[in-house]
Protein backbone atom coordinates (compact mmCIF):
# COMPACT_ATOMS: atom_id res chain seq x y z
CA UNK A 1 0.00 0.00 0.00
CA UNK A 2 0.77 3.43 -1.03
CA UNK A 3 2.10 5.51 1.75
CA UNK A 4 2.80 9.96 1.10
CA UNK A 5 4.71 12.10 3.37
CA UNK A 6 4.46 15.35 2.79
CA UNK A 7 8.37 17.31 3.08
CA UNK A 8 7.53 20.30 5.02
CA UNK A 9 11.25 21.25 5.40
CA UNK A 10 11.22 21.90 1.36
CA UNK A 11 7.68 24.32 2.11
CA UNK A 12 9.93 26.07 4.89
CA UNK A 13 12.75 26.80 3.13
CA UNK A 14 11.12 27.91 -0.98
CA UNK A 15 8.41 30.05 1.08
CA UNK A 16 8.37 33.29 -0.23
CA UNK A 17 6.02 36.34 -1.70
CA UNK A 18 5.83 37.71 -4.97
CA UNK A 19 3.01 40.69 -6.09
CA UNK A 20 1.65 39.97 -9.62
CA UNK A 21 -0.51 41.84 -11.64
CA UNK A 22 -3.71 40.03 -12.49
CA UNK A 23 -3.14 40.58 -16.18
CA UNK A 24 -0.21 37.97 -15.94
CA UNK A 25 -3.01 35.46 -13.92
CA UNK A 26 -5.59 34.93 -16.18
CA UNK A 27 -4.72 31.72 -16.85
CA UNK A 28 -4.38 30.94 -13.21
CA UNK A 29 -8.20 32.38 -12.47
CA UNK A 30 -9.75 30.20 -14.76
CA UNK A 31 -8.70 27.27 -12.49
CA UNK A 32 -9.89 29.58 -9.72
CA UNK A 33 -6.56 29.83 -8.57
CA UNK A 34 -7.03 33.23 -6.57
CA UNK A 35 -9.43 34.72 -3.73
CA UNK A 36 -12.48 35.48 -4.18
CA UNK A 37 -12.10 38.84 -3.95
CA UNK A 38 -10.00 38.71 -6.71
CA UNK A 39 -13.14 37.69 -9.47
CA UNK A 40 -14.65 41.20 -7.60
CA UNK A 41 -12.51 43.24 -8.43
CA UNK A 42 -12.36 41.58 -12.57
CA UNK A 43 -15.93 42.44 -12.90
CA UNK A 44 -15.78 45.80 -11.07
CA UNK A 45 -13.03 47.46 -12.09
CA UNK A 46 -12.47 48.23 -15.75
CA UNK A 47 -8.20 48.10 -15.79
CA UNK A 48 -8.38 45.44 -13.13
CA UNK A 49 -5.51 43.84 -15.24
CA UNK A 50 -3.10 46.38 -13.76
CA UNK A 51 -4.13 45.74 -10.03
CA UNK A 52 -1.55 42.98 -8.18
CA UNK A 53 -2.49 39.94 -5.99
CA UNK A 54 0.04 39.22 -3.55
CA UNK A 55 0.89 35.26 -3.34
CA UNK A 56 2.54 33.27 -1.00
CA UNK A 57 4.21 30.62 -3.17
CA UNK A 58 6.05 27.46 -1.73
CA UNK A 59 7.49 24.08 -3.12
CA UNK A 60 5.01 20.88 -2.50
CA UNK A 61 6.84 17.95 -2.71
CA UNK A 62 5.18 14.82 -1.64
CA UNK A 63 7.49 10.93 -0.81
CA UNK A 64 5.83 7.99 -1.28
CA UNK A 65 7.55 5.81 1.38
CA UNK A 66 4.81 3.36 1.31
CA UNK A 67 5.46 -0.56 -0.27
CA UNK A 68 2.52 -0.22 -2.97
CA UNK A 69 2.46 2.77 -5.86
CA UNK A 70 0.36 5.73 -4.80
CA UNK A 71 -2.19 5.51 -8.22
CA UNK A 72 -4.90 8.44 -8.54
CA UNK A 73 -8.46 6.67 -7.48
CA UNK A 74 -10.03 7.84 -11.14
CA UNK A 75 -9.99 6.32 -14.95
CA UNK A 76 -8.26 7.64 -16.87
CA UNK A 77 -10.67 8.18 -19.52
CA UNK A 78 -11.82 10.67 -16.52
CA UNK A 79 -9.00 13.38 -15.92
CA UNK A 80 -9.33 16.84 -16.53
CA UNK A 81 -7.32 18.83 -19.49
CA UNK A 82 -5.74 22.24 -17.53
CA UNK A 83 -4.52 24.35 -19.55
CA UNK A 84 -2.88 26.48 -17.18
CA UNK A 85 -0.20 23.55 -16.43
CA UNK A 86 -0.62 21.87 -20.18
CA UNK A 87 -0.93 18.14 -19.02
CA UNK A 88 -4.04 16.62 -17.27
CA UNK A 89 -4.99 16.06 -13.61
CA UNK A 90 -5.53 12.89 -11.94
CA UNK A 91 -6.50 13.85 -8.87
CA UNK A 92 -8.53 16.86 -8.75
CA UNK A 93 -8.19 17.61 -4.55
CA UNK A 94 -4.92 16.06 -4.09
CA UNK A 95 -3.68 19.05 -1.60
CA UNK A 96 -4.66 21.65 0.22
CA UNK A 97 -3.24 24.96 1.47
CA UNK A 98 -5.17 26.88 4.38
CA UNK A 99 -4.29 30.14 6.37
CA UNK A 100 -6.02 30.07 10.09
CA UNK A 101 -5.95 32.74 12.49
CA UNK A 102 -5.82 32.75 16.42
CA UNK A 103 -9.53 32.09 16.79
CA UNK A 104 -9.14 28.65 14.11
CA UNK A 105 -11.09 30.69 11.85
CA UNK A 106 -9.84 30.45 8.06
CA UNK A 107 -8.68 33.24 6.79
CA UNK A 108 -7.42 32.14 3.30
CA UNK A 109 -7.28 29.07 1.29
CA UNK A 110 -5.15 27.94 -2.01
CA UNK A 111 -8.22 26.54 -3.52
CA UNK A 112 -8.39 22.84 -3.54
CA UNK A 113 -4.56 21.80 -5.76
CA UNK A 114 -5.51 19.57 -8.69
CA UNK A 115 -2.28 17.75 -9.69
CA UNK A 116 -0.56 15.88 -12.06
CA UNK A 117 1.15 12.50 -10.24
CA UNK A 118 4.43 11.99 -11.97
CA UNK A 119 7.70 10.72 -10.67
CA UNK A 120 10.21 13.86 -10.96
CA UNK A 121 12.71 12.79 -8.28
CA UNK A 122 13.39 8.85 -6.97
CA UNK A 123 15.70 7.62 -4.69
CA UNK A 124 18.89 5.67 -5.98
CA UNK A 125 18.25 2.82 -7.59
CA UNK A 126 14.42 3.47 -8.40
CA UNK A 127 13.63 3.90 -11.72
CA UNK A 128 10.72 6.63 -12.71
CA UNK A 129 8.16 5.28 -14.16
CA UNK A 130 5.59 8.23 -14.05
CA UNK A 131 5.24 10.92 -16.33
CA UNK A 132 2.22 13.95 -17.22
CA UNK A 133 3.56 14.64 -20.75
CA UNK A 134 1.53 13.32 -23.99
CA UNK A 135 -1.32 11.64 -21.65
CA UNK A 136 1.43 9.12 -19.46
CA UNK A 137 0.63 7.09 -16.58
CA UNK A 138 0.25 9.10 -13.74
CA UNK A 139 0.97 7.74 -9.90
CA UNK A 140 3.46 8.02 -7.75
CA UNK A 141 5.97 4.92 -7.33
CA UNK A 142 7.39 3.80 -4.19
CA UNK A 143 10.66 5.65 -3.07
CA UNK A 144 9.55 8.76 -5.71
CA UNK A 145 8.20 12.28 -5.13
CA UNK A 146 6.23 14.13 -7.13
CA UNK A 147 7.34 17.90 -6.91
CA UNK A 148 5.01 20.58 -7.50
CA UNK A 149 7.67 23.71 -7.70
CA UNK A 150 6.88 27.13 -6.09
CA UNK A 151 7.40 28.60 -9.54
CA UNK A 152 4.27 26.85 -11.11
CA UNK A 153 1.14 28.21 -11.83
CA UNK A 154 -1.18 27.66 -8.63
CA UNK A 155 1.58 26.77 -6.52
CA UNK A 156 0.81 29.43 -3.81
CA UNK A 157 -1.57 30.82 -1.49
CA UNK A 158 -3.60 34.62 -2.29
CA UNK A 159 -3.16 36.75 0.53
CA UNK A 160 -3.62 40.07 -0.59
CA UNK A 161 -6.58 40.34 1.69
CA UNK A 162 -4.54 39.01 4.84
CA UNK A 163 -3.55 41.40 7.66
CA UNK A 164 -0.06 41.14 8.95
CA UNK A 165 0.34 39.48 11.57
CA UNK A 166 1.14 35.76 13.02
CA UNK A 167 -1.20 32.71 11.47
CA UNK A 168 -1.26 28.92 11.41
CA UNK A 169 -0.48 27.25 7.58
CA UNK A 170 -2.07 23.83 7.16
CA UNK A 171 -0.85 21.73 4.04
CA UNK A 172 -2.94 19.07 3.53
CA UNK A 173 -1.68 16.10 1.17
CA UNK A 174 -4.95 13.10 -0.39
CA UNK A 175 -7.46 15.05 2.11
CA UNK A 176 -9.85 13.62 1.02
CA UNK A 177 -8.78 10.21 1.69
CA UNK A 178 -9.70 9.35 -2.23
CA UNK A 179 -6.45 6.98 -1.98
CA UNK A 180 -6.06 4.41 0.52
CA UNK A 181 -2.74 4.40 2.81
CA UNK A 182 -0.89 2.60 4.88
CA UNK A 183 -0.89 5.99 7.56
CA UNK A 184 -2.44 9.45 6.94
CA UNK A 185 -0.60 10.19 10.31
CA UNK A 186 1.95 11.75 7.91
CA UNK A 187 -0.05 13.49 5.38
CA UNK A 188 -0.07 16.81 6.85
CA UNK A 189 1.63 19.78 8.34
CA UNK A 190 0.65 22.73 10.22
CA UNK A 191 3.26 25.40 10.93
CA UNK A 192 3.31 28.94 12.38
CA UNK A 193 3.31 31.66 10.16
CA UNK A 194 4.61 35.05 10.03
CA UNK A 195 3.34 37.26 7.75
CA UNK A 196 5.32 40.91 7.78
CA UNK A 197 5.02 43.68 5.10
CA UNK A 198 8.23 42.64 3.43
CA UNK A 199 8.05 38.82 4.13
CA UNK A 200 6.44 35.41 5.25
CA UNK A 201 8.00 32.56 7.07
CA UNK A 202 6.66 29.53 7.84
CA UNK A 203 8.36 27.37 10.79
CA UNK A 204 8.00 24.98 13.94
CA UNK A 205 5.89 22.81 11.44
CA UNK A 206 4.37 19.47 12.92
CA UNK A 207 3.78 16.39 11.06
CA UNK A 208 -0.24 15.49 11.60
CA UNK A 209 -2.97 13.59 10.10
CA UNK A 210 -5.39 16.10 7.90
Amino acid sequence: MADLAFDHVEMEQSLHLEDRLMYLLQCAMEENCVASQAYEIQRDNPNWHLETRRLMKFTARVLNTGTADFRPHIPKHLWEWHLCHMHYHSMEVFATFDIYNGQGVKVAEGHKASFCLEDNQCLPGTEPKYACANYGDQGISVNCADIYRHNIDCQWVDISELDFGLYTLRVAINPEFKVPEMSYDNNAAICSLLYTETYARAYDCKITRP
